[in-house]
């Protein structure tokens, strides 16, 4: 690995992988790696072969969320502005991470801790092995979940767990974190890569429209009445129905064939 980049970026197979590369601070952010990461999904973005997006991190954790002495407090300094550092960066990661027109798998190979816990949970589909662990550590020095958390946990847990995880910052095991319907699966830690490398190519192998589609409805269908998600549900199927994956599946299914989809 280039020791150099805070954010590696590999490209292959219509997989992006994105890897947190701060391994000796358990890849917690600073500013500069802020910056890299833009740069990175940037660039998934702008790349028409890349149909399925992995995040991970290196070494022996995922991430430890915002480095804290890249924004230490000196005795005497007025208090940084925390709420700025929020709205440049961290906002706009997790909008960017639930916007992508692709699916978004994380493999969390360790620790998740504060922002980096909720970074993991804004992705589609969340993978651990069964040593992570996910600890919403905010509250340990007097702030609140951000990065979506407060958002994303009671939808994903509930009030009361969501409540007790954000006000105790208790360490949530990886298995637990399965049991709640927090994350879809913890894997051993030695079949992590493996499996979560698959799931990327196999979703990189399927109608990228249509999965981007049904990241659209489900992302809203919570904050939605019926009514209104059933008006999105017709203008999404309206959609999806004009792609040439669409025509190819049905085509591949009336002749009994596998299909090939191209992602569009």
């Amino acid at each position: 690995m280039n020791a150099d980049k805070t954010i590696l970026l590999d490209i292959a197979d219509g997989v992006a992988t994105v890897t947190l590369n701060r391994p000796d601070r358990l890849n917690s952010f600073t500013a500069a790696m802020h910056e890299e990461l833009r740069g990175a999904l940037a660039a998934v973005r702008e790349d028409s072969s890349v149909r399925c997006l992995l995040l991970t991190g290196a070494g022996r954790g995922f991430c430890a969320g915002q480095d804290l002495s890249d924004r230490a407090v000196a005795p005497g300094q007025e208090a940084p502005d925390l709420g700025a550092s929020i709205e440049t960066n961290y906002n706009p990661l997790v909008r960017t991470l639930r916007d992508l027109p692709m699916p978004v798998i994380c493999a969390v190979n360790g620790v998740a801790a504060g922002a980096g816990a909720n970074i993991a949970l804004a992705c589609d589909i969340v993978l651990a092995a069964r040593s992570a662990s996910f600890i919403q550590a905010f509250c340990k020095i007097g702030l609140i979940p951000d990065s979506g958390g407060t958002w994303t946990l009671p939808r994903l847990v509930g009030h009361a767990r969501a409540m007790g995880l954000a006000m105790l910052g208790d360490k949530l095991s990886a298995e637990q974190a399965e049991s709640w319907g927090m994350i879809w699966k913890a894997v051993d830690d030695d079949k992590l890569a493996e499996e979560a490398g698959a799931l990327a190519r196999q979703l990189a192998t399927q109608p990228t429209r249509g999965l981007a589609l049904i990241k659209r409805a489900l992302n809203v269908s919570l904050d939605n009445d019926l009514d209104s998600q059933l008006d999105l549900e017709r203008d999404l199927q309206r959609e999806a129905g004009r792609t040439q994956d669409y025509r190819e599946g049905v085509a591949a299914f009336v002749a009994k064939r596998a299909p090939k989809f191209e992602g569009r």
